[in-house]
């Protein structure tokens, strides 16, 4: 399931809601372990801004930026094979 937070983050550094309301059937507690093994990979940093309330927001790393292209064509490859599949269903 990283995959997607992943594609998430490197689009856009967002909030632990955004993030959640983007990757779809994630429970917040998965979301919660799989930001935590993105953070101690290096793949994901957590900023943290002293509002009230506290603001949090994660973003991807400079590693992690230089797999953005083969992530790209993994999303691509991704929707071509749900399209496919969606057709396959049709038939």
């Amino acid at each position: 399931m990283e995959l997607p937070v992943v594609l998430s983050l490197v689009k856009k550094p967002n909030r632990f809601k955004e993030i959640q309301n983007e990757v779809t059937g994630i429970s917040p507690k998965v979301l919660s372990n799989e930001l935590k093994n993105l953070e101690r990979n290096e793949f994901v940093k957590r900023n943290v801004y002293p509002t009230t309330p506290v603001t949090i927001i994660y973003e991807a790393t400079e590693y992690n930026l230089t797999l953005k292209n083969v992530l790209h064509e993994l999303d691509v490859w991704g929707e071509q094979h749900r399209e496919r599949i969606r057709q396959s269903m049709r038939n």
